[in-house]
Formats: structure tokens, sequence, C-alpha cells
């Protein structure tokens, strides 16, 4: 998979080098590629942004310096993803759509957001003809001070899904947010008592029929506690 971000703050993007995403890129499953959204400016003041039309506060940033940084990059069969608090809510089920995807582009808006006209842009007819999907997501009910932090959340959760990421694939059989929609099951390890709290009794019992059903409702009940 090819993923590219486009950002005002390539620096954001260490981390991406660091643990799963760096041995998979590494092995060459995953390619991440960040830009530099000023270094397609041209004044001495670098300017990625003005002031909104119809007034108030803030500052929006630039459809033409979007436009220069994008074109080359969208080709056919391409995932835009406009990162905005007034997207569509992220979850496991779109993880896994986008992680079938070849070409994802990351765009992290700064100030306001993006001109909208850059959304408008990249969904006309056009570039619907080149397979081009344009995606506004949003990966909570708050607001960050850009999109690079939401798109390091994103490309975790998706690449995670593309076979050979992960060392144990079984990992994926047992996901904290599984196809039931349930959440996973508490776990614990050694030793059998800490701090006077016991491991549960079943999980020693070695009837993994039993501790599968034990898991299964743990999950449902942790589900209407937390969702």
């Amino acid at each position: 998979m090819k993923i590219d971000a486009v950002t005002i703050f390539p620096e954001y993007f260490a981390p991406a080098q660091l643990s799963l995403l760096g041995k998979a890129q590494s092995k060459g499953l995953v390619d991440i590629q960040v830009h530099d959204l000023r270094a397609a400016t041209q004044d001495n003041h670098n300017t990625v942004d003005d002031t909104p039309y119809g007034g108030g506060a803030g500052m929006v940033m630039l459809p033409e310096i979007w436009g220069r940084v994008l074109d080359p990059l969208i080709v056919a069969d391409t995932d835009l993803i406009i990162l905005t608090p007034a997207g569509k809510r992220f979850n496991q089920e779109m993880a896994q759509s986008l992680a079938s995807s070849s070409h994802l582009i990351f765009a992290c808006g700064r100030y306001e957001g993006i001109d909208d006209r850059v959304r408008q842009h990249y969904e006309s007819s056009e570039y619907a003809a080149k397979n081009v999907r344009v995606h506004e997501v949003s990966i909570g009910d708050y607001v960050l001070g850009g999109g690079e932090v939401a798109s390091l959340v994103m490309i975790e959760a998706i690449t995670r899904l593309i076979p050979g990421v992960l060392g144990n694939p079984e990992s994926l059989t047992e996901e904290s947010h599984n196809s039931e929609g349930y959440l996973e099951y508490p776990n614990f390890t050694k030793p059998q008592e800490w701090r006077g709290i016991s491991v549960p009794e079943i999980l020693l019992s070695g009837n993994h029929a039993e501790i599968a059903k034990w898991r299964e409702l743990q999950a449902i009940e942790r589900a209407k506690k937390n969702l």
C-alpha cells in the first residue's frame, strides 16, 4: 500500500518509522511518504491560508496550494482522506474497507480547515471516472489542532490489517472491536494474584469451551458498559 500524507508539519509523522509501521515499511508492505504543503507556496512568507469569505474567526487553507500538491499525487484508484471534525466517524469497519486500497492520501487540515472547493474538485466526474474516492473523516467528537494526529491513528489502524504487517496474523481474529460489535474480553497474565486481586478461576480450569463462553459473556458486558 502506498500512503501519502500532506501537512505543514512533516515532523508529526516521525512515529511512522517506529514499531509495526516501521517494520511494515522495511518489509516493503507499506510505503509512507510525507509532503510539506509549504513547499508548494510561491511567496516569501510561505502562505498557506487566508481569511474566510463571509467573515468569521480563524483562517482557511488556500485551495490553490492544495491543488499543486494533490494533482501529481492523485492517480487512478486513490482514496483521498480529508481530516475534519465535520467528517464521518472513523471506526473499525472503515479501517477494514480502506485496508484494501492500494493508495491512500491524507490531507491534514489546520486552522478552520481546507477550502471546501478542494473536496468538490476531487469529487468531480473527472476524478470519479478514475475511481478516485474522497472521504471526509473525523476520529471523534472533539477538535484537534490539526489532522496529523488523526492521520496517524487511521494509518496505524488500517495498516495493521494488511497481511504480513502483524507478526502473528491470529491476533486479528480476536480484536478489541470485532465484526459482532463486541469489545474484547478482559485479559490476565502472571502472577495469579496481584495486590489482592486474583485471576478469575475459570481461566485456570483448562476447560476451553467454558473459557470461550466466559470470554464472550465478558465481552458483551463490557460493550454494554462502555459503548
